[in-house]
């Protein structure tokens, strides 16, 4: 399913909206401040890496409050 990210210019909140069709998008509204001033947003992406049968490094991205961050989790001892 295309879930697209946004960005209100109004309230500067950042939110994710479901579109199944591209008329869709012109009833799109900032669940914040309800306004209709937005732009579509590159969405971050995620990653996981896998080595062997034990499995490996895990790379995961995504949005914070700095922009985009990242995090990788390393196999290990349970």
């Amino acid at each position: 399913m295309p879930i697209y990210e946004f960005k209100c210019l109004s309230c500067n909140a950042l939110f994710e909206v479901l579109i199944m069709d591209s008329g869709d998008e012109t009833e799109v509204r900032c669940p914040s401040c309800k306004e209709t001033n937005f732009q579509r947003v590159m969405s971050a992406a995620s990653h996981q890496v896998r080595s062997g049968r034990s499995g490996g490094a895990k790379v995961e991205s995504h949005n914070c409050a700095t922009g985009s961050c990242s995090t990788l989790t390393l196999p290990g001892p349970d």
